[in-house]
Order: structure tokens, then C-alpha cells, then sequence
């Protein structure tokens, strides 16, 4: 059986303001013509679908139109889990409907391991592959918080909750796989942080939980699949070496921090003896350039982009010696009746930096974490103090994490 494994679509995402509907539009036709041209069995999307909990009307109208697409291709089943930025409800609203399609959908955890168990088949009706579909797992699917715990103690209990429910979920599949033979291949997917995964340079990826809690090590994931499908980190990347355990990143940069990584998605071969991967490049739609340097580095790579006729998306990063109060107004006027786009600024030498002395930050560039630390180092809070509130703060966030994640 032939699949393709792909995640992190975000669909409905915005760059400072610009719309993307056009990219993630032909992004969808071009994994569509991938299908038929890989002539693909199953297609196993593993969470973070859209980018919030409600998303646009134009980003559902892709991904309905989408599926059904595919499933009037060779493509004989799609299945969906949840993400961390999917609303869990949202997606299993349809969830019957598009079983009738062969779109098999997990938007949650439930009590039952065999509820996250699908078996897919043939026109024939046979059994050709068992998939342990696990969405990505909110804290009170697997603990119950308890007060006075600490950082650690809940870092423990989650990882410990994280594992035996992938445990449990397998056991279900190795159950089902022993009723229907022994020799159906079990593929699982997951929307979980590993440890020691790759997260990339100014990724747009969020944290699933505070710190470093929930980050699951390799060889705490299940052993008897031939293949596990992840979703959340958007850098492509196998698990500790492994070819069989991959993360397939996002289709297209979404931030400037990941516009130099080759996007893909996965091709599995999965027969009885032996597990094979291609990876199929994703191609380009949209050019996003981060340009740095000083004014006549920069005025170099902007005219060369403008006679090349690019339409990039840009960020620009200025860091020479001198203070250019009108850089705005500069860039402006290389860049007039050409079709890039000037998205992000960032002026190292503004003259109220120069004033104040501090490098410019926006505070949508921050996380809550480093806003913390910042706020610690201007009111001169001891250094021997600092490690019992960072992790006070870190219990608070989790605290409020999960209250958010009760309200979705």
C-alpha cells in the first residue's frame, strides 16, 4: 500500500497582515496532482489543518473542496486528526458524513484506544493497512492537574500520559491486526513534541505545552508500527535517525524564519517485509526573502529583486553603523511600481533606538516566556531569585493553557 504522509497545512494563516489564500490554494491542486501522480492508496494528514480554532470561510471552502477532490482520485481514504491549533469539534461536526467518502476523521481523544483504531480496505473489502490515528492530546485527555504540583511533577505525569496512550492505542491496533491475520501493516500518527526534534530559526511553530513538559523521547514511542506519520514541528526531519518515524513539516514557510527550508511531504511503500520513503519536494508558490545588512547592502539586493521582476514577500533587517531615520521611505522608493511586497521592517538603527538605546522588538516576535525575562531583568531581579519565579510563571501559563484548551 502506497501513502502519502503530510501536516501542518495552517490553513486560514496570515503573514503581518497579508492573506495567503492564494499559496495554500495551489499548494491543495498541487498535492492533489501528487496523489494521482504517486497513484497513492491513502493520504494520512497529521493535524494542524487550519491555523485557529474558527477558521475563515475561505480556508473551510479549501478544505472541503479539497476532499472531495481526492476522494474522486485513486486516493481510496484520507485520515485527519487534530492538531493543537484545530478546534477538535470543528472537525468531527462532519465526521459522519465524510465517513461515506472514506475520510476518516479523529478530532479528540475518547476513553476507548479502539475509537483512535481505523482499518482501511479495499473496493474488495479487505484489509490493507490499521492506522492508530491519535490526535494531539490535551491535558485532561490523559491527567487530572493536582494542586501544589510542581514543574517536574507535571512534566512526569504528562509524559507518562502522553506514552500510555499511544501504548494503549497500539495494543488496540496489535489486537485488531491478530483478529485479522497477523500480517496487516499498523501505520500511527501523532501531533506531539519529540525531544530533541528540530524546530528551526524564528519557526511559526507554538509550544503544545510550557517549557519543555510533554516532550516525548524515542524510545517511549510504540515499536511494532511500520511507520509513524508526526505533525507539529514544521521542519521535515526523521526522530533520532530513524527513517520510519518523520515529521513531514509544513508545505510552505510559514514565517520568514523558515522560507530557506525545502518543504515536502512523504511517500510510504509499506509491503510485508520492508517499510520504503520517498520524499517529494514541495514546490514554491510564493518567494519569501529576508534581506539584512547595511543601506547599500540592502539597496543592492532590493534593485537586483526589483529588475528580475520578483514578487517576494520581504523582510527587511537593517543593522548598519549609521541611523537612517527614513528607511520606510527609502525602501519605498526602490521598490515603487514593483510587484515585491515590504511585509517587516526592522531598523537597528532608528534614531529612537539610538535614543533609547535598546534593540527594537515587537511584541508579537516575543513568547510569554521571554517577555518574562525581560520584565525580570528591568525591574533587577536577583539572579538567585529568578529560577523559583520562572517556574512559578511556567505553572501559571500551564494553568491558564489549560483553561483556554476547556473553552475550545
Amino acid at each position: 500500500m502506497r501513502i502519502i504522509h503530510t501536516s501542518d497545512w495552517h490553513l486560514g494563516k496570515s503573514l503581518y497582515g497579508q492573506k495567503r489564500s492564494s499559496e495554500f490554494a495551489s499548494f491543495l491542486n498541487w498535492l492533489a496532482e501528487c496523489i494521482e501522480q504517486q497513484q497513492a492508496d491513502a493520504l494520512l494528514i497529521a493535524g494542524d489543518i487550519f491555523d485557529t480554532t474558527t477558521p475563515s470561510n475561505a480556508a473551510l471552502q479549501l478544505y472541503y473542496q479539497f476532499l472531495c477532490r481526492v476522494s474522486l482520485s485513486c486516493c481510496q481514504h484520507i485520515v485527519i486528526i487534530a492538531g493543537n491549533h484545530d478546534s477538535p469539534t470543528l472537525l468531527n461536526a462532519p465526521k459522519e458524513i465524510l465517513q461515506a467518502l472514506n475520510i476518516h476523521v479523529v478530532g479528540c481523544a475518547t476513553a476507548d484506544p479502539q475509537n483512535e483504531v481505523i482499518t482501511l480496505r479495499n473496493k474488495s473489502n479487505e484489509a490493507q493497512l490499521i492506522v492508530c490515528a491519535t490526535p494531539y492530546l490535551r491535558d485532561r485527555d490523559i491527567k487530572l492537574s493536582s494542586a501544589g504540583e510542581s514543574i517536574e511533577d507535571k512534566d512526569h505525569y504528562l509524559q507518562a500520559g502522553i506514552i500510555k496512550h499511544y501504548q494503549d492505542v497500539c495494543k488496540a491496533a496489535t489486537s485488531r491486526q491478530l483478529q485479522l491475520g497477523g500480517n496487516i501493516p499498523i501505520v500511527a500518527m501523532g501531533h506531539l513534541f519529540t525531544a530533541g526534534g528540530t524546530i528551526g530559526s524564528e519557526s511559526a511553530v507554538r509550544d503544545l505545552y510550557v517549557g519543555n513538559l510533554g516532550h516525548i523521547p524515542k524510545n517511549k514511542l510504540p515499536s511494532e508500527v511500520d511507520y509513524m506519520a508526526l505533525g507539529h514541528l514544521h521542519v521535515p526531519q526523521t526522530v533520532a535517525g530513524s527513517q520510519t518515524i518523520r515529521y513531514s513539516g509544513s508545505p510552505i514557510p510559514l514565517s520568514f524564519g523558515e522560507a530557506n527550508q525545502q518543504k515536502l511531504v512523504v511517500v510510504v511503500d509499506l509491503e510485508k517485509d520492508k517499510t520504503e520513503i520517498l520524499e517529494v519536494p514541495v514546490p514554491i508558490f510564493l518567494k519569501l526573502e529576508t534581506i539584512k545588512g547595511n543601506w547599500p547592502q540592502i539597496q543592492a539586493q532590493l534593485t537586483k529583486l526589483v529588475e528580475s521582476k520578483s514578487n517576494a514577500w520581504l523582510e527587511i533587517v537593517y543593522n548598519g553603523e549609521h541611523i537612517i531615520g527614513d528607511l520606510s521611505l527609502r525602501l519605498r522608493e526602490i521598490t515603487k511600481g514593483s510587484d515585491l511586497s515590504i511585509l517587516r521592517v526592522k531598523n537597528n538603527k532608528s534614531l529612537e533606538q539610538a535614543i533609547q538605546s535598546s534593540t527594537q522588538e515587537a511584541l508579537e516576535d516575543l513568547t510569554p516566556m521571554e517577555v518574562f525575562h525581560r520584565c525580570l531583568k528591568a525591574q533587577n531581579i536577583p539572579t538567585d531569585q529568578r529560577p523559583q519565579l520562572i517556574e512559578s510563571y511556567q505553572l501559571v501559563l500551564h494553568e491558564i493553557e489549560q483553561l483556554d484548551e476547556f473553552a475550545k
